[in-house]
């Protein structure tokens, strides 16, 4: 069942602000709240036009490409954008379905800009990547820019007298340019699923692993290998170059793991309280989370897993079953709707899709979907070919983990 927005307990403590209060269903994008964020160069023609009529012209203009185009939509797209998808999944799965399609031209990402990039790095060059809209970008990936990274690095090696035993480890959320920065200084990528077996990669080949830009997924991460928290130092990337970021040299000299200050806004929501309430509020509940969340949260939680994991943690709970989901809002009413037999919630009362992702307005596909059938690439993401030949470094040293 569907756990309606209103009818679980209200917060106890204060929430972050959430973007839109206007709940996941499509309104015309001019009543957006926040359009004046996005892309602006959308025809006027778009703005106003309803989640109907959007829907019936995306579905031309898809029967009119055939297969000359493949669509891919994150798990936190809104309902009315994953009914257009060739699949579903997470970012770095879409990426591979679609390097594997060639004989779809055109790749119209759903999603955001980091996972647009990823899929113009294994794609092949005769196709080409599409992000409907381009301010749809990721808080978290913000917060990790090359040029800090680079010299937080040149830090890190000035510290230690070198670097040569540091890896770095992107998580998949991050800019293709620190991707590359990785392929380039013998370190490598991870996603959500595969970031234990990644950093036991890493400490084969060096005594610290540098890790951004999620701090929590790295400590969640570290923690569950048997990494002790005081072996964990937080690198503030905000503190003015030459400060180590903040940390303390001592720590630094102990560590195992320097962890990037970034975070997911979304699952930043999620609290220890919010788990106790539904707790009480459903006694047995089993309570599922995504490890971008807090320490404290994955704690407390019964089982933390990646949007596949989490989605797949569901499908297998016995009927009857009540369960709190600590992820993205879209995902959650989705597994609700699909598995009506058991009670399906997310543990943050305040219905919050996370804002980037929600700006992939079906408008914007419209837009994209029927510039292709006039013969017209609009907002194309095409990355650097020497970027792309370091970061398919560290993305096949990821694949090559078995």
């Amino acid at each position: 069942m569907v756990i309606e927005a209103g009818t679980r307990p209200a917060p106890s403590a204060a929430q972050l602000q959430c973007e839109t209060d206007t709940g996941i269903a499509t309104i015309p994008l001019v009543q957006e709240v926040s359009f004046g964020s996005w892309q602006r160069g959308i025809p006027a023609e778009y703005q106003g036009l309803g989640a109907e009529e959007l829907t019936a012209r995306i579905r031309a203009a898809r029967a009119a490409l055939g297969s000359r185009v493949v669509i891919l939509g994150h798990h936190y797209q809104r309902e009315d954008i994953i009914e257009f998808a060739d699949e579903r999944g997470d970012s770095f799965m879409l990426a591979q379905y679609a390097a594997e399609r060639p004989e779809s031209e055109y790749i119209v990402f759903c999603g955001v800009h980091f996972m647009a990039e990823a899929a113009d790095i294994l794609c092949q060059p005769h196709q080409q990547v599409i992000l409907p809209n381009l301010e749809a970008g990721c808080s978290m990936a913000d917060m990790a820019s090359e040029p800090d990274v680079r010299s937080a690095w040149r830090e890190l090696e000035a510290f230690f007298g070198t670097a040569e035993d540091i890896i770095p480890v992107t998580y998949m959320n991050s800019a293709a340019s620190l991707k590359a920065f990785c392929g380039e200084h013998g370190g490598v990528v991870c996603t959500s699923s595969n970031a234990g077996k990644v950093l036991e990669w890493a400490f084969e080949r060096g005594k610290r692993v540098f890790f951004f830009p999620d701090q929590h997924l790295g400590r969640n991460t570290g923690h569950a290998m048997g990494i002790p928290l005081e072996e964990m130092v937080l690198w503030n990337w905000r503190q003015p170059a030459g400060r180590l970021g903040g940390a303390d040299p001592a720590a630094l000299e102990r560590s195992r793991i320097i962890l990037w200050q970034g975070h997911c806004s979304v699952h930043q929501r999620f609290s220890l309280t919010q788990i106790e309430e539904a707790r009480a509020q459903y006694p047995g509940v089993k309570i599922v989370v995504h490890p971008e969340c807090r320490y404290d949260v994955v704690q407390a939680a019964d089982a933390n897993g990646s949007t596949a994991f989490i989605a797949k943690y569901v499908a297998n709970a016995p009927a009857g079953s009540v369960i709190g989901v600590g992820t993205e809002i879209n995902l959650v009413s989705r597994l609700a709707k699909e598995h009506p037999d058991k009670t399906v919630f997310c543990l943050d009362p305040v219905v919050c899709p996370c804002s980037t992702m929600y700006r992939v307005h079906p408008a914007y596909l419209a837009w994209v979907m029927e510039s292709l059938v006039r013969g017209e690439v609009v907002n194309r993401i095409q990355i650097p070919e020497e970027t792309k030949r370091y970061a398919r470094i560290a993305l096949e040293r990821m694949l090559a983990l078995k």
